[in-house]
């Protein structure tokens, strides 16, 4: 089996991350939630991993680094414990439903949202900066199109905004791929994919907030402090950790960080290989419309001119052993914008091969021959 689905999930997981988690999960307590020996190691194991998370992408602070289930969990924190009524937001067609719904219902509660289109098919900075006022409150762009592969300049983005507005950002496709640096970029919040990039495994996820950002709690419950207090605490992290956290997770994300700090940049020239090989070759494929450019994140998007993106999906994966998507990928702003009606998502990571690449192309060449 051919896995080129890594934006939807890391198909692979360092030997590290695998030990990490299973051995997490095979002794374990409940990390602060008791006094004894072992829910305090296991919390000052969660405290490791959060300070590697925050060092690792220029956070603010270990206390504004939140471990969350996955990144929509940690978007849904950004946006809809920040963001009130009266507000304007600036935000791209190009941004997942993680965003967009989110969004959505916050305009039932008096928020105004603009949409920043594609200029030539992709993210550009002034059609973003257009959108922006005095009084905008956030803008909340994607660091990377899941369907696409195609990144703003965030830097450039920042430098436009006035200086009341918050930058929230979508990490989840760039998070791992490429070097991220809060505080240099100027982003007050970053929700992160933990089982992407970052080679964590599912379940785990993150948001890591400046100090212009309070968000308030989206899920209420226990944190193990302040427990005579029928209100959440008011200090973080415990006041967006609700519940029991995902231990063997965290680790796991802990374990993928100090892969990542060895082995980042291998991956990344990996990864790039991978994408500009993929799309040469299917650039010379009759009956194949390329929707990417070359790009770190892994991404080549393509439609079979002939054929509905699922039903192309399903062959690749049916005879040809070819794990692909197709479909919207939840990101129907982004297909409107390009004109589709679903694409093909190819998404790669270091850990594949060219064998496998090649296995994919000859795959193509098959299908388009037979549309």
């Amino acid at each position: 089996m051919v896995y080129f689905d890594n934006a939807a999930t890391g198909g692979f997981k360092p030997d590290s991350v695998i030990t990490a988690a299973t051995s997490a999960m095979k002794f374990c307590a409940n990390p602060g939630r008791s006094g004894h020996k072992l829910s305090i190691a296991c919390l000052e194991r969660v405290y490791s991993c959060r300070k590697l998370l925050c060092e690792y992408l220029g956070g603010y602070s270990y206390d504004r680094t939140v471990f969350t289930k996955n990144c929509t969990e940690a978007l849904n924190i950004a946006l809809l414990g920040t963001l009130k009524s009266g507000d304007e937001v600036v935000t791209t067609v190009a941004e997942h439903n993680s965003v967009l719904r989110p969004l959505e219902h916050l305009k039932g509660k008096g928020i105004r949202v603009k949409y920043a289109p594609l200029k030539d098919g992709n993210l550009d900075v002034n059609e973003i900066l257009k959108l922006i006022t005095p009084q905008t409150r956030a803008a909340v762009i994607t660091l990377a199109s899941n369907v696409t592969g195609t990144a703003p300049d965030i830097n450039a983005v920042k430098k436009g905004l006035p200086d009341g507005t918050l930058l929230i950002c979508d990490g989840a496709q760039a998070c791992g791929h490429v070097s991220i640096n809060m505080k240099e970029s100027g982003i007050d919040a970053l929700a992160v994919a933990g089982h992407k990039g970052m080679l964590g495994i599912q379940g785990s996820g993150a948001l890591l907030f400046s100090e212009r950002i309070n968000p308030d709690p989206v899920i209420l419950g226990g944190t193990g402090s302040e427990s005579y207090n029928l209100k959440m605490p008011e200090f973080y992290p415990d006041r967006l950790e609700s519940g029991t956290l995902s231990y063997p997770a965290i680790v796991s994300l802990g374990e993928g960080v100090l892969y990542l700090q060895e082995n980042g940049e291998k991956h990344k020239k990996t990864v790039i290989g991978f994408t500009d090989y993929l799309i040469s070759e299917l650039s010379c494929i009759n009956g194949v419309k390329i929707y990417s450019s070359p790009n770190p994140y892994g991404i080549v998007a393509i439609n079979l001119q002939s054929m509905q993106s699922e039903i192309a999906a399903y062959r690749l994966s049916d005879e040809f052993s070819v794990c692909v998507r197709g479909g919207l990928h939840c990101a129907p702003l982004m297909h409107e914008a390009l004109g589709s009606e679903g694409l093909i998502r190819v998404s790669v990571s270091a850990f594949n091969t060219l064998t496998e690449c090649k296995h994919f192309i000859g795959a193509i060449k098959n299908i388009s021959g037979r549309c």
